[in-house]
């Protein structure tokens, strides 16, 4: 019998592809792997890769990284590459034609079979049986993501990811609450929910939206203290969510929600299948219907046919909106999309980076505006990491990575993973500044 090597895993892309990280690693560890996440160097016996193939940069950024690995396998520094995840999901065939010293491929969704494969290869038996319940959490042990579906109905005009992942599938509301109760009871106290479109959770087993449902039982859950909601769609929005948000002390007033865009022009364009008023009425009704939330959303400059005028709409909803959070990016066609098939990319580069620096501009200005006027309050934050002569938290409106952080004086005698109020002193365009002592 063989000796179990050492497997390294690799993550790119977002939050989805990491828990499918986390759920492989749980199940080599259960079968007696020893496996590292995102290593500097990696070290071991085995890399796998796991790709993202939403965006060209993000694309060419997995291809890189398993070039560099495929040279350290040809120097004898690697023993076998396997690659998983999106980018295998959507241009298998080629890639297997163009870089052939891979050791093995894999999708977005029969990844564990690579367990199975190393399992026979080196003699020993696959003993796991429940991989969420494995898991093997590479955030810090206070906060996880938890996934509640894959795939997405929507079909946006512009987007690949149905492409890759295929229709909606929600997961069992059970096994979604098994895996909390088991996460808490191994210290995590704040939950990211993920999926590609939350809102929709349900939808696929019985026609009907049960995310206001799932949310408000896993609230119940003792040990969950913040909840936080990622990637929600603007058209037939599930009210009952904002009730519940409302309700809940320990679901987050927070809600990531891409618009993408507002005049009608475009939003017809992208097939997103709602229209300005409906969008200018939504963010009315969030606001009046859980006060003090803060919105995070992501907008698309140049899509194909957008003009002066429809850009000039999206500045204005910019300014009045006053997003808390948001991101923008220039459109970039994607390979069988719809609009890659029916659209001329029209809008010149230069424009689309002119119209995409003014909008971020104007949201930088509105997010320093924000955090200015924090200074003087007391929030909740709970710690993350020390980092410096810092500790570095995060208030129930900032979600892990993406979102400004609050920094307290490292001479300050705080723990990671606990929660503590905390009264803000100063602000800058994305940071925070606070003490846990105040008057």
């Amino acid at each position: 019998m063989s000796k179990k090597p050492i497997i390294d895993i690799i993550t790119l892309g977002c939050s989805k592809n990491l828990v499918d990280s986390e759920t492989l690693m749980g199940l080599f560890e259960s079968n007696g792997y020893i496996v590292t996440h995102d290593a500097d160097i990696p070290k071991g016996d085995i890399a796998v890769v796991n790709t993202c193939g939403f965006i060209e940069d993000a694309k060419q950024e997995s291809i890189d990284t398993i070039l560099e690995l495929v040279q350290a396998k040809e120097e004898g520094r690697l023993k076998q590459l396997y690659v998983m995840g999106c980018l295998s999901e959507r241009y298998l065939a080629d890639l297997e034609k163009e870089i052939p010293e891979v050791d093995g491929w894999y999708g977005k969704f029969n990844y564990r079979e690579l367990l199975k494969d190393l399992s026979v290869k080196y003699g020993y038996p696959e003993t796991s049986d429940s991989p969420e319940i494995h898991r093997h959490i590479t955030t810090p042990k206070h906060y996880a993501y938890l996934k509640i579906a894959e795939g997405c109905d929507r079909h946006c005009a512009y987007c690949a990811i149905p492409i890759i992942t295929g229709r909606h599938r929600s997961r069992p509301m059970d096994e979604i609450l098994d895996e909390v109760r088991h996460l808490v009871s191994c210290g995590t106290r704040e939950f990211q929910v993920i999926a590609q479109e939350l809102t929709y959770y349900g939808v696929d087993i019985d026609g009907k939206q049960h995310i206001a449902e799932l949310i408000e039982r896993i609230a119940e859950i003792k040990g969950v203290k913040w909840i936080r909601l990622h990637y929600a769609y603007p058209a037939h929005f599930p009210w009952d969510l904002l009730r519940v948000m409302r309700e809940k002390k320990n679901v987050c007033k927070y809600l990531d929600i891409a618009l993408q865009h507002i005049s009608d022009n475009m939003l017809e364009r992208m097939h997103r299948h709602v229209t300005k008023e409906e969008t200018y009425e939504l963010i009315r009704r969030i606001r009046r219907e859980v006060p003090g939330i803060h919105i995070r959303t992501t907008l698309m400059v140049g899509f194909p046919g957008e003009t002066d005028d429809d850009f000039k709409e999206l500045v204005e909803f910019t300014k009045w909106a006053r997003f808390e959070r948001m991101g923008a990016f220039a459109y970039s066609e994607e390979d069988g999309t719809y609009s890659a098939t029916h659209y001329k990319d029209d809008v010149p580069q230069e424009v689309k980076q002119q119209r995409l620096d003014k909008l971020m501009r104007i949201q930088q200005n509105i997010s320093a505006e924000i955090e200015g006027s924090k200074v003087g309050q007391i929030l909740k934050v709970v710690v993350d990491r020390k980092e410096g002569d810092y500790w570095i938290g995060r208030s129930e409106f900032c979600s892990p990575e993406v979102d400004p952080e609050i920094l307290i004086p490292g001479s300050e005698n705080l723990e990671i993973g606990t929660f503590y109020d905390v009264s803000i002193t100063d602000a800058e365009e994305f940071d925070l500044y606070a003490t846990t002592r105040y008057e």
